[in-house]
Parts: structure tokens; C-alpha cells; sequence
């Protein structure tokens, strides 16, 4: 393992971000509390009102964001290591898009009404998560997985499952139609510790098996042939990773809706921050969790109506795939 001062440097300084965007998105709402405030009451201080405000009122919707966009960051991280390519993520090659269809699916077809909303829909999402991902391994499969391939097939899949989205909401009824709409703009309004703690443990036990073969993906991003060389069983690695990373964009989804270009986003800057050959998947899943909360409290507060925090990670999202794409453009043209 090498150590990279510059890399725990920015890990600590994301650490730290995020706790102070935590502390900020608390803080604001009818009650308004300082960050310090916020910042005591998280600790164990503070008034019987200010905990009851903090731990049981707000702080569930931003630990789901935090928990949602650390997911994404380390799903993209992982895909974006093993393709070798910054354009790979579960957002843009079908994950997302196959839990979304999922997702909606159940609202549109009437499956709310028959396994119940609050379970019907996110066990749908979850299921049409792993089975893209699944389906765009098999696709993928020659012998192998190799990167372009793998961005290719996925790229396809993605635009049939969003044609299909699409295809549902306009033969739906238009108010099931409205609620699938809300819904795949990703939001975490009306989220409590039912959805927080699922999610959180979640992600502890996914990206533990994700941290642990560190070693791995660091090798597979040299390419097969030198991942072989330095004793990694690559087709297994690669296998276990990719399950790693669609579970984790899965449950994401699951818990707060597909939140766009998140996990295209949060591996990029990292990288160009901390600058590692690769995605690091620690700090990119801090970066991620900074982003959504981030995104969240410019949704509730700075924008003159509240929006859902997928539409803000979106507007941020979009021009940075634009000005990725015609760098990477210029790039290829030398």
C-alpha cells in the first residue's frame, strides 16, 4: 500500500465538510438552529426541544443523503476503475435507469395498491437494480468483461429501460403518473430513521467488502494483463466488485429515488482533487455524501422554491459531462 499524504489530507478535509454541510442542512426550518448548536446537540449536549428537533425531525433526511451519495460515490468510483473510463457510472449505464423502471412499474401498474406503497416500491427498485446490472454483466461477457464493452452495453440498456420509463408514465393514469414523476427526480422529503439506518447498514456492509479488495481494483485499473502479473484473479474480482457496486447503487435508489450524476460526478472531482491514478473509493464516497447534502440544503434554502435535491445534483451533473466529454475530445484529437 502506498502512502499518499495529499490523499488522507482530503479525506480529513471532506470528513469535516461534511459534518459542517450536515450540521447546516439540520439547522434550517421553522426553528432555526445554529451550526455550533447543531454540532452540540449531534454530540450528546443541547435542550430536550433542540434534540427532539435535531435527531428525531431533521437529522434522518440528511444522514439518508449522506449514506445515498457516499453509495454513489463508491458505485461510481468502482465503475469507473474497472472500465478505465470517467464516462462509466451507474447513473448513466442503466442501474439507476432499471431501478427506476422498476420503481415505476409498481406505481404505474397498480402494485401499491397491492403490496403497499412503502414496501412495494422500494423492493421493485431494488430488484430492477439487480436486474440490469445482472443482465448488463451477461451482455457484456466474452470470454471476459472488458471496459468499453461493458460502458457500450450498458449506454444501451440504459436509453431501452428510460424509453420504457416513458412509455409507462404516458399510458398510466395521470395521477400515478405525477407520483412516478416525483419520485424519479430522487428526493429526501419525509425521510426517517426507518429509511436511515436500512440504508446506513447497507453501506457499511457493501462498501467493507468494496474497501477490503482495495488491492484488487487498484490492480484492475493497470489493465488485465497486469492485474494477472500481480497475482489478482481478475475475472472474480471484477465479478465481485461490479455485484459490490450495482447493490450499492441499488440500495440508493431504493432509499431516496435514482439522484442523478451523482456517481458520475463525486469519483472526478475526488480524482482531480487528491490526485491518484484512480478514483479513490473512500474519498469519492465522501464527496458524494458532500454532494447530495450539499445539493439538499441549496434545494430547501437558497432556491426561492423548494425543489427535489435530484433536480440540483442534476444542474451541477449535466455541464460537468459536457465539459468532460469535450476535454476528453480535445484530448483524443492530438
Amino acid at each position: 500500500m502506498v502512502w499518499r499524504p495529499r490523499l488522507v489530507t482530503v479525506g480529513v478535509g471532506l470528513l469535516v465538510l461534511v459534518f459542517l454541510l450536515v450540521c447546516l442542512n439540520v439547522g434550517q426550518g421553522d426553528y432555526p438552529i445554529s451550526v455550533p448548536e447543531v454540532a452540540k446537540v449531534i454530540l450528546g449536549g443541547g435542550t430536550d426541544a433542540e434534540h427532539f428537533i435535531v435527531w428525531e425531525l431533521r437529522l434522518p433526511r440528511s444522514v439518508v443523503g449522506l449514506v445515498v451519495g457516499a453509495g454513489f460515490g463508491m458505485s461510481g468510483a468502482i465503475w469507473q476503475s474497472i472500465t478505465r473510463n470517467p464516462l462509466a457510472s451507474p447513473d448513466l449505464l442503466g442501474i439507476t435507469a432499471g431501478a427506476g423502471a422498476g420503481a415505476v412499474a409498481v406505481i404505474i401498474l397498480g402494485g401499491t395498491a397491492f403490496v403497499g406503497g412503502a414496501v412495494g416500491v422500494p423492493v421493485a427498485a431494488m430488484v430492477g437494480g439487480l436486474l440490469t446490472g445482472a443482465m448488463i454483466y451477461l451482455l457484456a461477457w466474452r470470454r471476459g468483461i472488458e471496459g468499453f464493452r461493458l460502458v457500450l452495453i450498458g449506454v444501451a440498456v440504459n436509453g431501452i429501460l428510460l424509453a420504457l420509463t416513458n412509455w409507462m408514465l404516458v399510458v398510466g393514469e395521470i395521477w400515478d403518473a405525477q407520483e412516478a414523476t416525483v419520485w424519479l427526480n430522487g428526493s429526501l422529503n419525509g425521510r426517517d430513521w426507518g429509511d436511515a439506518l436500512p440504508a446506513a447498514i447497507a453501506l457499511g456492509i457493501i462498501g467493507a467488502v468494496a474497501l477490503v479488495s482495495t488491492f484488487q481494483l487498484s490492480a484492475l485499473k493497470l489493465g488485465d494483463d497486469t492485474a494477472r502479473a500481480l497475482g489478482v484473479r481478475v475475472q472474480l474480482s471484477q465479478a465481485v466488485l461490479l455485484v459490490a457496486s450495482v447493490l450499492l447503487a441499488a440500495m440508493c435508489v431504493t432509499a431516496a429515488g435514482p439522484i442523478g450524476f451523482v456517481a458520475f460526478v463525486a469519483p472526478q472531482v475526488t480524482l482531480r482533487i487528491a490526485r491518484t491514478p484512480g478514483p479513490p473509493l473512500l474519498a469519492s464516497a465522501l464527496t458524494g455524501a458532500a454532494l447530495v447534502v450539499g445539493s439538499d440544503y441549496v434545494a430547501r434554502v437558497l432556491l426561492p422554491v423548494e425543489l427535489p435535491v435530484g433536480i440540483v445534483t442534476t444542474a451541477v451533473g449535466g455541464p460537468f459531462l459536457m465539459y468532460l466529454i469535450v476535454r476528453t475530445n480535445r484530448r483524443l484529437s492530438r
